[in-house]
């Protein structure tokens, strides 16, 4: 069985967000969000933690860390000016010999359920890759250079994070220079020539962005606690 790691990107601004403080350091439910998010891969009892931080959050994480963490070992890697860039410090801290299995997950999708981090790792044991993802609840237009076109929703889907990989094969992805199309994981593996796999991920996995979406966190963490 493959050891267990878990990258927790967490070095973004949260510009969008409209708020001084980063979003994954804004408090939801009476702990900041990031905290939410390090609780449930730590609930894993074999799940190793990658924290990745910009320097400024650094500041915020310490007196969090004491607070919430007192008596666990997070190492902390700094992040880049891109997530690929922050994502490849985390990779480039691993040292490993053994199968090992990396899950990357964004600090600010704090509502993800324990069963889909545990199947993406189970998928991800078996094929490689595990991508979490949904359907489309909308109606999706493709913006070309001089029109639109409606897209069948049913053959569309809504990419989350955590996006689970073997680490030999991670590892080879991110030796790839770094392009604008990189905008997740999967992009990066799939462009080294991996074939990905999707895997099913949950509505209540939402990525905080907006303070829209951190009120919409409150309510189901409400709602779960009842």
């Amino acid at each position: 069985m493959s050891q267990k790691i878990a990258v927790i990107v967490a070095s973004g601004t949260g510009s969008r967000m409209g708020s001084e403080i980063p979003k994954q350091f804004l408090p939801l439910n009476g702990k900041p969000v990031l905290v939410h998010t390090l609780e449930k891969f730590l609930s894993i009892h074999d799940c190793h933690i990658i924290l990745v931080l910009s320097e400024a959050g650094k500041a915020y994480w310490q007196p969090i860390s004491e607070q919430f963490f007192p008596d666990t070992y997070i190492p902390v890697i700094t992040g880049g000016d891109t997530r690929y860039q922050s994502v490849k410090n985390a990779l480039d801290s691993l040292d490993t010999d053994v199968p090992t299995l990396v899950a990357i997950h964004d600090a600010v999708r704090p509502l993800v359920p324990l069963n889909v981090i545990l199947n993406a790792y189970v998928v991800a044991e078996q094929f490689g890759s595990a991508v979490t993802c949904v359907d489309s609840k909308d109606s999706v237009r493709l913006i070309t250079e001089d029109r639109n076109q409606a897209l069948e929703r049913k053959k569309v889907k809504l990419i989350q994070t955590p996006q689970t990989f073997q680490w030999d094969i991670l590892k080879k992805a991110y030796e790839l220079p770094y392009i604008d199309s990189f905008t997740d994981d999967a992009s990066i593996v799939e462009a080294a020539g991996y074939t990905i796999h999707l895997v099913e991920g949950s509505y209540a996995n939402l990525k905080i962005t907006t303070p829209e979406d951190l009120f919409l966190a409150e309510h189901l963490l409400h709602e779960s606690a009842h």
